[in-house]
Protein backbone atom coordinates (compact mmCIF):
# COMPACT_ATOMS: atom_id res chain seq x y z
CA UNK A 1 0.00 0.00 0.00
CA UNK A 2 0.90 3.75 -0.85
CA UNK A 3 1.63 5.49 2.49
CA UNK A 4 0.34 8.41 1.57
CA UNK A 5 -1.12 10.69 -1.11
CA UNK A 6 -0.88 14.73 -0.14
CA UNK A 7 0.33 18.13 -1.30
CA UNK A 8 3.60 18.45 0.39
CA UNK A 9 5.18 16.71 3.62
CA UNK A 10 7.16 19.52 4.28
CA UNK A 11 4.47 21.51 5.84
CA UNK A 12 4.32 19.04 8.16
CA UNK A 13 5.67 21.60 11.23
CA UNK A 14 2.51 24.12 10.78
CA UNK A 15 0.21 20.43 11.05
CA UNK A 16 1.90 19.61 13.96
CA UNK A 17 1.58 23.17 15.88
CA UNK A 18 -2.05 23.33 14.63
CA UNK A 19 -2.45 19.93 16.19
CA UNK A 20 -0.36 20.94 19.40
CA UNK A 21 -2.70 23.54 19.69
CA UNK A 22 -6.07 21.52 19.99
CA UNK A 23 -4.54 18.84 21.85
CA UNK A 24 -4.54 21.53 24.36
CA UNK A 25 -7.82 22.48 24.12
CA UNK A 26 -9.54 19.03 23.63
CA UNK A 27 -9.00 17.51 27.45
CA UNK A 28 -11.58 14.60 26.78
CA UNK A 29 -9.87 13.25 24.27
CA UNK A 30 -6.39 13.72 25.88
CA UNK A 31 -7.75 11.12 28.94
CA UNK A 32 -8.59 8.81 26.13
CA UNK A 33 -5.37 9.41 24.48
CA UNK A 34 -3.77 8.48 28.06
CA UNK A 35 -6.08 5.46 28.60
CA UNK A 36 -5.77 4.08 25.38
CA UNK A 37 -1.86 4.02 25.69
CA UNK A 38 -2.29 1.88 28.24
CA UNK A 39 -5.66 -0.53 27.93
CA UNK A 40 -4.62 -0.93 23.79
CA UNK A 41 -8.15 -1.00 22.93
CA UNK A 42 -7.87 -0.71 19.04
CA UNK A 43 -4.70 -3.15 19.31
CA UNK A 44 -4.51 -4.93 15.62
CA UNK A 45 -7.53 -3.26 14.38
CA UNK A 46 -7.44 -1.37 11.11
CA UNK A 47 -9.63 1.80 11.10
CA UNK A 48 -10.55 3.76 8.07
CA UNK A 49 -11.86 7.14 8.76
CA UNK A 50 -13.15 10.04 6.25
CA UNK A 51 -13.75 13.30 8.49
CA UNK A 52 -12.95 17.22 7.36
CA UNK A 53 -9.06 16.36 7.58
CA UNK A 54 -8.36 19.43 9.71
CA UNK A 55 -6.47 19.84 12.98
CA UNK A 56 -9.25 18.36 15.44
CA UNK A 57 -10.30 15.45 13.23
CA UNK A 58 -5.86 14.49 12.91
CA UNK A 59 -5.91 14.42 16.63
CA UNK A 60 -8.68 12.09 17.32
CA UNK A 61 -6.65 10.25 14.21
CA UNK A 62 -4.19 10.06 16.81
CA UNK A 63 -5.49 9.27 19.69
CA UNK A 64 -7.04 6.15 18.18
CA UNK A 65 -3.35 5.39 16.79
CA UNK A 66 -2.46 5.38 20.27
CA UNK A 67 -4.93 2.71 21.51
CA UNK A 68 -3.19 0.51 18.72
CA UNK A 69 -5.09 1.11 15.45
CA UNK A 70 -4.01 0.91 12.06
CA UNK A 71 -5.36 4.25 10.97
CA UNK A 72 -5.68 5.29 7.05
CA UNK A 73 -6.78 8.40 6.39
CA UNK A 74 -9.15 10.73 4.06
CA UNK A 75 -10.58 13.54 3.85
CA UNK A 76 -14.91 14.47 3.84
CA UNK A 77 -15.16 17.39 1.44
CA UNK A 78 -12.81 18.24 -1.43
CA UNK A 79 -12.29 22.12 0.11
CA UNK A 80 -11.79 20.71 3.98
CA UNK A 81 -8.69 19.53 4.23
CA UNK A 82 -5.93 21.56 4.76
CA UNK A 83 -2.58 20.05 3.89
CA UNK A 84 -0.30 20.90 6.61
CA UNK A 85 -2.46 19.03 8.48
CA UNK A 86 -2.60 15.93 6.28
CA UNK A 87 1.23 16.37 6.09
CA UNK A 88 1.90 16.02 10.08
CA UNK A 89 -0.39 12.66 10.45
CA UNK A 90 1.69 11.41 7.45
CA UNK A 91 4.86 12.73 8.94
CA UNK A 92 3.69 10.50 12.11
CA UNK A 93 3.33 7.19 10.01
CA UNK A 94 -0.37 7.78 9.42
CA UNK A 95 -1.68 6.39 6.26
CA UNK A 96 -3.18 9.70 4.33
CA UNK A 97 -4.93 10.08 1.25
CA UNK A 98 -6.42 13.62 1.23
CA UNK A 99 -4.99 17.20 -0.22
CA UNK A 100 -7.00 20.38 -0.38
CA UNK A 101 -8.54 21.01 -3.59
CA UNK A 102 -8.54 17.58 -4.82
CA UNK A 103 -10.78 17.16 -8.02
CA UNK A 104 -13.98 14.63 -7.77
CA UNK A 105 -12.24 12.04 -9.38
CA UNK A 106 -8.91 12.23 -6.95
CA UNK A 107 -11.27 12.52 -3.84
CA UNK A 108 -12.88 9.12 -5.08
CA UNK A 109 -9.58 7.60 -5.51
CA UNK A 110 -8.46 9.15 -2.08
CA UNK A 111 -11.88 7.16 -0.84
CA UNK A 112 -10.80 3.99 -2.22
CA UNK A 113 -7.20 3.94 -1.38
CA UNK A 114 -8.55 4.77 2.37
CA UNK A 115 -10.35 1.52 2.38
CA UNK A 116 -7.20 -0.33 0.82
CA UNK A 117 -6.10 -1.85 3.78
CA UNK A 118 -9.50 -3.65 4.65
CA UNK A 119 -10.90 -1.86 7.56
CA UNK A 120 -12.45 -3.40 10.41
CA UNK A 121 -14.02 -0.03 11.79
CA UNK A 122 -15.22 2.89 9.67
CA UNK A 123 -15.68 6.23 10.92
CA UNK A 124 -17.42 8.01 8.54
CA UNK A 125 -18.48 11.71 7.79
CA UNK A 126 -21.46 11.79 5.44
CA UNK A 127 -21.32 8.20 4.27
CA UNK A 128 -18.39 8.05 1.44
CA UNK A 129 -16.68 4.97 2.75
CA UNK A 130 -19.85 3.41 3.25
CA UNK A 131 -21.29 3.91 0.11
CA UNK A 132 -18.05 3.43 -2.13
CA UNK A 133 -18.27 -0.36 -0.52
CA UNK A 134 -21.73 -0.90 -1.03
CA UNK A 135 -21.07 0.12 -4.95
CA UNK A 136 -17.39 0.08 -6.07
CA UNK A 137 -15.93 -2.48 -3.28
CA UNK A 138 -18.86 -4.85 -1.74
CA UNK A 139 -15.53 -7.03 -1.88
CA UNK A 140 -14.73 -5.35 1.83
CA UNK A 141 -17.60 -5.83 4.17
CA UNK A 142 -16.85 -8.92 5.40
CA UNK A 143 -13.84 -7.24 7.10
CA UNK A 144 -16.34 -4.80 8.33
CA UNK A 145 -17.72 -5.37 11.99
CA UNK A 146 -19.27 -1.63 11.99
CA UNK A 147 -19.13 2.00 11.84
CA UNK A 148 -19.84 4.88 13.03
CA UNK A 149 -21.20 7.95 11.26
CA UNK A 150 -20.68 11.97 12.14
CA UNK A 151 -23.39 13.66 10.89
CA UNK A 152 -27.08 14.40 9.94
CA UNK A 153 -26.37 13.66 5.99
CA UNK A 154 -24.53 10.59 6.65
CA UNK A 155 -27.83 8.94 8.47
CA UNK A 156 -30.12 10.07 6.44
CA UNK A 157 -27.77 7.53 3.84
CA UNK A 158 -27.98 5.31 5.99
CA UNK A 159 -31.28 5.14 7.00
CA UNK A 160 -32.61 4.94 3.52
CA UNK A 161 -29.52 1.73 2.71
CA UNK A 162 -31.13 -0.11 5.97
CA UNK A 163 -34.97 0.85 4.83
CA UNK A 164 -33.96 -0.86 1.52
CA UNK A 165 -32.62 -4.14 3.65
CA UNK A 166 -28.83 -3.64 1.82
CA UNK A 167 -26.71 -2.04 4.65
CA UNK A 168 -24.13 -4.97 5.13
CA UNK A 169 -22.73 -3.79 8.61
CA UNK A 170 -23.91 -2.36 11.60
CA UNK A 171 -23.52 1.74 11.88
CA UNK A 172 -23.67 4.16 14.93
CA UNK A 173 -25.34 7.37 14.57
CA UNK A 174 -23.50 9.34 16.16
CA UNK A 175 -25.07 12.48 14.99
CA UNK A 176 -27.80 11.68 16.65
CA UNK A 177 -26.25 11.50 20.05
CA UNK A 178 -27.05 13.92 22.73
CA UNK A 179 -23.63 14.68 23.07
CA UNK A 180 -23.25 15.09 19.85
CA UNK A 181 -26.34 16.71 17.91
CA UNK A 182 -27.34 18.87 21.09
CA UNK A 183 -23.72 20.72 21.01
CA UNK A 184 -21.81 20.41 17.52
CA UNK A 185 -24.86 20.89 15.59
CA UNK A 186 -25.87 23.64 17.72
CA UNK A 187 -22.97 25.65 19.16
CA UNK A 188 -20.18 24.34 17.00
CA UNK A 189 -22.14 24.96 13.61
CA UNK A 190 -24.15 28.05 14.75
CA UNK A 191 -20.45 29.71 15.85
CA UNK A 192 -18.38 28.38 12.87
CA UNK A 193 -20.84 29.04 10.64
CA UNK A 194 -21.06 32.86 10.96
CA UNK A 195 -16.84 32.99 12.02
CA UNK A 196 -16.57 31.64 8.51
CA UNK A 197 -19.25 34.45 6.82
CA UNK A 198 -17.60 37.24 8.71
CA UNK A 199 -13.63 36.46 8.03
CA UNK A 200 -14.67 35.96 4.31
CA UNK A 201 -16.85 38.73 3.78
CA UNK A 202 -15.71 40.94 6.07
CA UNK A 203 -19.10 42.88 6.58
CA UNK A 204 -21.04 43.47 9.53
CA UNK A 205 -24.07 40.81 10.45
CA UNK A 206 -25.92 43.55 12.90
CA UNK A 207 -29.03 45.77 10.50
CA UNK A 208 -28.48 42.73 8.23
CA UNK A 209 -31.51 40.16 7.19
CA UNK A 210 -30.16 36.56 6.99
CA UNK A 211 -32.34 33.71 5.99
CA UNK A 212 -31.82 30.28 7.52
CA UNK A 213 -33.14 27.32 5.34
CA UNK A 214 -34.43 24.73 8.09
CA UNK A 215 -34.48 24.43 11.60
CA UNK A 216 -33.03 21.31 13.04
CA UNK A 217 -30.26 21.75 15.63
CA UNK A 218 -28.00 23.51 12.77
CA UNK A 219 -30.40 25.50 11.92
CA UNK A 220 -31.19 26.72 15.76
CA UNK A 221 -27.79 27.26 16.20
CA UNK A 222 -27.28 29.67 13.20
CA UNK A 223 -30.39 31.95 14.00
CA UNK A 224 -29.45 31.97 17.57
CA UNK A 225 -25.89 33.16 16.64
CA UNK A 226 -27.33 35.41 13.43
CA UNK A 227 -29.95 37.10 15.99
CA UNK A 228 -27.38 37.59 18.94
CA UNK A 229 -25.19 39.44 16.36
CA UNK A 230 -28.22 41.34 15.50
CA UNK A 231 -29.79 40.45 12.40
CA UNK A 232 -32.71 39.69 11.54
CA UNK A 233 -33.43 36.27 10.81
CA UNK A 234 -36.22 34.71 8.43
CA UNK A 235 -36.78 30.66 8.59
CA UNK A 236 -38.02 28.57 5.93
CA UNK A 237 -39.25 25.05 6.90
CA UNK A 238 -41.16 22.28 5.59
CA UNK A 239 -41.63 20.67 8.63
CA UNK A 240 -44.74 22.54 10.15
CA UNK A 241 -43.91 21.55 13.79
CA UNK A 242 -40.25 23.11 13.40
CA UNK A 243 -41.88 26.03 11.75
CA UNK A 244 -44.00 26.34 15.09
CA UNK A 245 -40.85 26.13 17.12
CA UNK A 246 -39.13 29.04 15.18
CA UNK A 247 -41.63 31.51 15.25
CA UNK A 248 -42.06 31.15 18.98
CA UNK A 249 -38.21 31.34 19.03
CA UNK A 250 -39.10 34.87 18.10
CA UNK A 251 -38.12 34.75 14.12
CA UNK A 252 -40.46 35.46 11.61
CA UNK A 253 -41.52 32.54 9.39
CA UNK A 254 -42.44 31.53 5.85
CA UNK A 255 -41.58 29.95 2.53
CA UNK A 256 -38.11 30.44 0.26
CA UNK A 257 -40.09 32.26 -2.23
CA UNK A 258 -41.10 35.05 -0.38
CA UNK A 259 -38.17 34.92 1.72
CA UNK A 260 -35.84 35.43 -1.08
CA UNK A 261 -36.67 39.61 -2.16
CA UNK A 262 -35.87 40.02 1.79
CA UNK A 263 -32.38 38.48 2.85
CA UNK A 264 -28.99 39.91 2.55
CA UNK A 265 -27.33 36.62 3.76
CA UNK A 266 -28.81 33.42 3.19
CA UNK A 267 -27.40 30.09 5.13
CA UNK A 268 -28.90 26.41 4.09
CA UNK A 269 -28.78 23.53 6.52
CA UNK A 270 -31.29 20.98 5.74
CA UNK A 271 -29.86 18.06 4.42
CA UNK A 272 -31.69 17.94 1.50
CA UNK A 273 -31.17 19.44 -2.56
CA UNK A 274 -32.21 22.64 -4.03
CA UNK A 275 -33.55 24.30 -1.27
CA UNK A 276 -32.35 27.41 -2.47
CA UNK A 277 -32.90 27.57 -6.96
CA UNK A 278 -31.89 30.13 -9.37
CA UNK A 279 -35.97 30.70 -9.52
CA UNK A 280 -35.41 32.07 -5.86
CA UNK A 281 -31.77 34.03 -7.08
CA UNK A 282 -33.26 36.02 -9.35
CA UNK A 283 -35.39 38.00 -6.97
CA UNK A 284 -32.72 38.50 -4.30
CA UNK A 285 -31.12 41.24 -3.85
CA UNK A 286 -27.97 42.75 -5.99
CA UNK A 287 -25.13 40.66 -3.89
CA UNK A 288 -27.21 38.94 -1.98
CA UNK A 289 -24.88 36.22 -0.05
CA UNK A 290 -25.41 32.86 -0.52
CA UNK A 291 -24.35 29.93 1.88
CA UNK A 292 -24.54 25.74 2.63
CA UNK A 293 -23.64 24.51 6.00
CA UNK A 294 -24.97 20.90 4.90
CA UNK A 295 -22.54 18.09 4.21
CA UNK A 296 -23.17 18.17 0.48
CA UNK A 297 -22.85 20.95 -2.28
CA UNK A 298 -26.09 20.71 -3.62
CA UNK A 299 -28.36 22.99 -1.27
CA UNK A 300 -28.06 25.84 -3.27
CA UNK A 301 -28.30 25.07 -6.59
CA UNK A 302 -24.45 25.07 -8.04
CA UNK A 303 -25.61 23.56 -11.06
CA UNK A 304 -28.37 25.70 -12.07
CA UNK A 305 -26.50 28.98 -11.03
CA UNK A 306 -23.37 28.22 -12.87
CA UNK A 307 -25.74 27.15 -16.09
CA UNK A 308 -28.01 29.79 -15.69
CA UNK A 309 -24.65 32.85 -15.00
CA UNK A 310 -23.89 35.13 -17.79
CA UNK A 311 -20.92 36.36 -15.77
CA UNK A 312 -18.80 34.80 -13.29
CA UNK A 313 -15.93 35.89 -11.05
CA UNK A 314 -13.90 35.63 -7.96
CA UNK A 315 -14.92 38.79 -6.06
CA UNK A 316 -12.78 38.19 -2.64
CA UNK A 317 -10.85 34.94 -1.69
CA UNK A 318 -13.36 32.17 -0.90
CA UNK A 319 -16.23 34.01 -2.36
CA UNK A 320 -17.46 33.75 -6.22
CA UNK A 321 -19.90 36.33 -7.89
CA UNK A 322 -22.27 35.42 -10.87
CA UNK A 323 -24.25 37.98 -12.71
CA UNK A 324 -27.45 36.64 -13.52
CA UNK A 325 -29.67 37.72 -16.51
CA UNK A 326 -31.33 40.47 -14.38
CA UNK A 327 -27.72 42.60 -14.58
CA UNK A 328 -27.95 41.09 -10.51
CA UNK A 329 -25.05 39.33 -8.31
CA UNK A 330 -25.16 36.73 -6.43
CA UNK A 331 -22.04 35.51 -4.23
CA UNK A 332 -21.31 32.25 -3.18
CA UNK A 333 -18.84 31.54 -0.14
CA UNK A 334 -16.84 28.08 -0.75
CA UNK A 335 -18.40 27.18 -4.16
CA UNK A 336 -21.45 26.22 -1.75
CA UNK A 337 -19.91 23.55 0.16
CA UNK A 338 -19.99 23.43 3.83
CA UNK A 339 -19.15 26.91 4.44
CA UNK A 340 -18.00 26.46 7.99
CA UNK A 341 -15.26 24.35 6.92
CA UNK A 342 -15.02 24.89 3.37
CA UNK A 343 -13.73 28.32 3.78
CA UNK A 344 -12.60 28.47 7.73
CA UNK A 345 -11.72 25.95 10.48
CA UNK A 346 -15.08 24.22 11.16
CA UNK A 347 -16.20 23.96 14.97
CA UNK A 348 -13.99 24.99 18.02
CA UNK A 349 -11.97 22.44 19.30
CA UNK A 350 -14.04 21.78 22.43
CA UNK A 351 -17.13 21.02 20.36
CA UNK A 352 -15.24 18.68 18.43
CA UNK A 353 -13.82 17.27 21.85
CA UNK A 354 -17.21 15.65 23.13
CA UNK A 355 -18.02 14.33 19.39
CA UNK A 356 -15.19 13.12 18.81
CA UNK A 357 -15.01 11.38 22.34
CA UNK A 358 -18.51 9.89 21.41
CA UNK A 359 -16.67 8.46 18.29
CA UNK A 360 -14.13 7.00 20.22
CA UNK A 361 -16.11 5.22 22.50
CA UNK A 362 -18.63 4.24 19.81
CA UNK A 363 -15.58 2.40 18.08
CA UNK A 364 -14.75 0.38 20.88
CA UNK A 365 -18.67 -0.63 21.31
CA UNK A 366 -18.45 -1.73 17.36
CA UNK A 367 -15.07 -3.65 18.88
CA UNK A 368 -16.82 -5.39 21.35
CA UNK A 369 -20.19 -6.07 20.06
CA UNK A 370 -19.84 -6.25 16.41
CA UNK A 371 -20.71 -9.93 16.51
CA UNK A 372 -24.19 -9.36 18.42
CA UNK A 373 -25.27 -6.57 16.06
CA UNK A 374 -27.72 -5.93 13.64
CA UNK A 375 -26.96 -4.98 10.01
CA UNK A 376 -28.74 -1.66 10.68
CA UNK A 377 -28.47 2.03 11.98
CA UNK A 378 -27.94 1.44 15.97
CA UNK A 379 -28.26 4.85 18.49
CA UNK A 380 -25.21 5.20 21.05
CA UNK A 381 -25.65 3.41 24.04
CA UNK A 382 -26.74 5.93 26.74
CA UNK A 383 -23.47 4.95 28.85
CA UNK A 384 -21.57 6.42 26.49
CA UNK A 385 -23.48 9.71 26.45
CA UNK A 386 -23.59 10.13 30.35
CA UNK A 387 -19.86 9.04 30.38
CA UNK A 388 -19.08 11.81 28.00
CA UNK A 389 -21.50 14.84 29.58
CA UNK A 390 -19.68 13.84 32.53
CA UNK A 391 -16.19 14.28 31.71
CA UNK A 392 -17.13 17.48 30.17
CA UNK A 393 -18.66 18.53 33.62
CA UNK A 394 -15.46 17.48 35.11
CA UNK A 395 -13.14 19.43 32.61
CA UNK A 396 -14.90 22.10 33.67
CA UNK A 397 -14.64 21.41 37.07
CA UNK A 398 -18.07 20.96 37.57
CA UNK A 399 -20.07 19.10 40.27
CA UNK A 400 -23.96 18.10 39.95
CA UNK A 401 -26.30 16.43 42.38
CA UNK A 402 -27.10 12.48 42.40
CA UNK A 403 -30.39 11.20 43.13
CA UNK A 404 -30.55 9.82 46.79
CA UNK A 405 -32.06 6.35 46.70
CA UNK A 406 -35.54 7.89 47.93
CA UNK A 407 -35.92 9.86 45.02
CA UNK A 408 -35.27 6.98 42.75
CA UNK A 409 -37.71 4.89 44.22
CA UNK A 410 -39.99 8.05 44.06
CA UNK A 411 -38.99 8.65 40.20
CA UNK A 412 -39.91 4.10 39.45
CA UNK A 413 -43.05 4.22 41.73
CA UNK A 414 -46.80 4.61 40.21
CA UNK A 415 -47.72 4.42 43.54
CA UNK A 416 -47.24 7.76 45.58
Amino acid sequence: MQNYDIRDISLAPSGHQKIEWVRNNMPLLRGLEEEFRETRPFEGIKISLSVHLEAKTAYLCLVLASGGAQMSVTGSNVLSTQDDVAAALADDGLRVYAYHGATAEEYDRHIEMCLEQKPNIIIDDGGDLVSMIHTRRPDLAEEVWGGCEETTTGVIRLKAMEKEGILKFPMVAVNDADCKHLFDNRYGTGQSVWDSIMRNTNLIVASKTVVVVGYGWCGRGIAMRAAALGAKVIVTEVNPVKAIEARMDGYDVMTMEKAAPLGDIFVSATGCCKTITVDHMLTMKDRAILTNAGHFDCEVDMKGLEAAAEEKKETRKNIMGYKLSNGKWINVIGEGRLVNIAAADGHPAEIMDMSFAVQALSAIYIKENHEKLEKRVIDVSGEIDDLVARRRLAAWGIEIDTLTEEQREYLNSWNV
